[in-house]
């Protein structure tokens, strides 16, 4: 018996390799969403809306037995636009038929199996379940090497990104920020690039934490070389992930879409240091539009290194944060310990207060003299102040009562 042009067995065996046992995915389905992971560039939203309408496998066999425009349209059913769909479909399939080689998914599943890869699917548990937020734009598979449970600490997790060329300043940032989230149990996501990333991956790993990094090529590639050391301790007690299939390259483009995941997967994201046009800010850009909270640390006002920050907080409504605590805070974390800040007095108070003295004792009517408000204005506020601590009654009329800082 053959599928997508192979034996069956072939087929089998090749997923069996790179897959969990516990998978209940049929094998042909794992193997069309692996073919597919090389067939379509990530985040492809044609292949994306074709396979979750009829199944990856169910796809992979309109290409491999090539269906006319017309007949994959007719699939899908009165419910889509017949003329916009067939238009997609046909410059679609312009960009799928050259890579489509069942023999070179085949390769592509032997060499993962080489260097420990597996396979994983969305019907998988470790899967990130953030990702589905992304529609037709999510991933089809995600290839992984090391600890595939790691994934699902991406559900407590900041994204942590910024500059490669990071300053001094930018690296005590992302030093402070990565242990001291991984101590408030956060994991920490990023992309293992050099500069901001490097340094968020490394802190994590110093206090001993959970950190994945998301890759633009092939996870049997690390990128950047100069990394290759760093990645392999991600490796050991985290995760490295791609939706490109071993042997991929690293491009611009796959950069770009390499940082759609990282902000899906987190609860929220952090950009550290950041220049104009710093690619971190693309990341920034992907959780704003999927609704993640979004913090940016303010650097100085002189360094070019911290304008993509200082923009991301006037322009794109970024919270501004300073410390760690002020980053739990963006997914609603309270800080135990923390004093709240006295509310500001308002403007009433604030005259009725300056009228006051805090050692000679002044009636309300003096008081109201002093302030140039209405006497009764004046109890009432008197009245508050007490309730708050902040005047006292005495024998002879009213006196301030000095607070911590006054």
């Amino acid at each position: 018996m053959t599928v997508f042009g192979l034996d069956s067995d072939e087929v089998r065996r090749s997923v069996a390799k790179v897959s969990d046992p516990a998978s209940g995915d049929d094998p042909a389905e794992r193997f069309a969403r692996a073919a597919w992971s090389g067939i379509a560039e990530p985040g492809d939203g044609v292949a994306g809306f074709l396979v979750s309408a009829v199944g990856a496998s169910a796809a992979l066999t309109m290409l491999v037995e090539h269906w006319s425009v017309d007949r994959m349209v007719a699939a899908f059913g009165p419910a889509a636009d017949p003329v916009e769909l067939a238009s997609q479909l046909a410059r679609a399939t312009a960009r799928w038929v050259p890579r489509l080689d069942s023999r070179a998914t085949l390769r592509q599943l032997s060499l993962a199996a080489l260097c420990r890869t597996t396979l994983l699917t969305p019907s998988d548990e470790a899967w990130p379940q953030r990702l589905e937020d992304l529609g037709p734009h999510a991933p089809l598979a995600l290839w992984v090497r090391g600890r595939t449970d790691a994934l699902r600490e991406t559900a407590r997790s900041f994204a942590l990104v910024g500059a490669r060329a990071a300053t001094g300043y930018g690296e005590m940032v992302a030093t402070e920020a990565g242990s001291g989230l991984v101590d408030r149990g956060f994991a920490v996501v990023s992309g293992a690039a050099y500069g901001i990333d490097g340094m968020a991956h490394r802190a994590a790993l110093a206090s001993q934490g959970t950190t994945i990094a998301f890759l633009a090529g092939g996870v049997d590639r690390p990128y950047p070389s100069g990394h290759s050391a760093l990645i392999e301790r991600i490796m050991e007690t985290g995760a490295i992930a791609s939706e490109v299939p071993c042997g991929g390259a690293p491009s611009k483009w796959r950069f770009l879409q390499r940082n759609r995941l990282i902000a899906a997967v987190s609860d929220a994201t952090v950009v550290l240091e950041a220049g104009w046009r710093s690619g971190s800010l693309n990341t920034a850009a992907h959780a704003a539009a999927l609704g993640r909270p979004l913090g940016a640390v303010p650097g100085p006002i002189t360094s070019a290194a911290s304008a993509g920050c200082h923009r991301l907080i006037r322009e794109y409504d970024a919270v501004c944060v300073t410390t760690v605590d002020e980053m739990a805070e963006l997914v609603g974390e309270s800080v135990a310990g923390m004093e709240a800040l006295p509310a500001s007095p308002s403007a009433e108070e604030t005259r009725v207060l300056d009228a006051l003295s805090g050692r000679s004792p002044r009636t309300a009517a003096d008081v109201a003299t002093r302030s140039g408000l209405p006497v009764d204005t004046v109890r009432s506020v008197l009245g508050f102040l007490e309730l708050d601590d902040r005047v006292a009654e005495r024998s002879g009329g009213w006196v301030f009562l000095p607070r911590r800082g006054d």
